[in-house]
């Protein structure tokens, strides 16, 4: 793990996913299919959102990536491991910050270094030069209480990236943010992730929010959840805070939302999809 801590062109590792699906209750009497016949792959350090409407089966995918839900069919490898148990060199980061009320900010980042047996000088080093670099040095000795929701979720970013993981798994964690504090800490995670370009999983429902961060994106339809498409984004980075002038950014918004019309998630006016066309 030291030499984790001490790689500054840390790399992120390659996922592949084969025929993935799963069914919750398959032995009752009403067994609910949540994900269907999932094939892609993720290379190393690649940036992959992915997007749908609510129930479409898209925390079950990350959730079996992580380890942490059984598949019902088909296999994951990572890193040319198949995934068999909760993988270990991963970071995770959901919707809520789940900090602990009764630690600083910084101690509950170096959590990490007591729960995963890590060198805890290097990981409060490491920790200290996250909290810089979100320009959040002021907040280190707060308590969650006496941070803005914007603070406390980079706190759980900082906690995230802290010990170097390879991998990066993100299920809506702006989701709780207003407007304005989502656009930074977007930009803020699209800074941390190229000083050491790890590979990230990245659910969210914005079709904006995934534009502007990923290489890729992955359309899923609705439950069951299948990937109707798979769509690379070719815009420079670090793209600007604001993206909405960008032409070519509009474009790829528009292509989603218009797949969310045809997959009828989105409805016209007077019902129908494609604006009612």
């Amino acid at each position: 793990m030291t030499a984790i801590l001490d790689s500054q062109t840390r790399c992120g590792v390659p996922i592949a996913i084969r025929g993935v699906a799963k069914t919750f209750g398959e032995d009752s009497d009403k067994p609910f299919r949540a994900l269907n016949d999932v094939t892609t792959d993720i290379q190393a350090g690649e940036f992959v959102s992915v997007v749908g409407p609510s129930g479409c089966g898209k925390s079950t995918l990350m959730l079996m990536v992580a380890g942490l839900l059984p598949r019902s069919q088909g296999d994951i490898v990572i890193g040319g491991k198949p995934v068999v148990k909760p993988v270990t060199d991963v970071g995770i980061a959901f919707q809520d910050h789940l900090l602990l009320d009764f630690r600083t900010a910084l101690d509950n980042v170096t959590l990490h270094a007591d729960i995963r047996k890590l060198p805890k000088r290097q990981i409060e080093e490491r920790a200290r030069e996250l909290f810089a670099q979100l320009r959040l040095e002021h907040a280190m000795g707060k308590y969650p209480r006496q941070l803005s929701g914007g603070m406390r979720q980079r706190v759980s970013l900082i906690r995230t990236l802290v010990h170097d993981p390879s991998l990066i798994l993100m299920d809506e964690p702006f989701g709780a943010l207003d407007a304005l504090t989502r656009l930074q800490v977007r930009t803020d995670l699209e800074n941390l992730w190229l000083r050491r370009r790890p590979t990230v999983l990245f659910i969210t429902h914005s079709v904006e929010e995934a534009v502007g961060l990923s290489d890729r994106i992955l359309v899923m339809g609705p439950s069951p959840g299948e990937v109707v498409e798979d769509i690379r984004v070719e815009l420079p980075r670090p793209r600007p805070i604001v993206l909405g002038d960008v032409p070519e950014f509009a474009a790829y918004v528009d292509r989603i939302h218009r797949h969310f019309e045809r997959l009828g998630v989105l409805h016209g006016i007077d019902g129908k999809g494609d604006h009612g066309q």
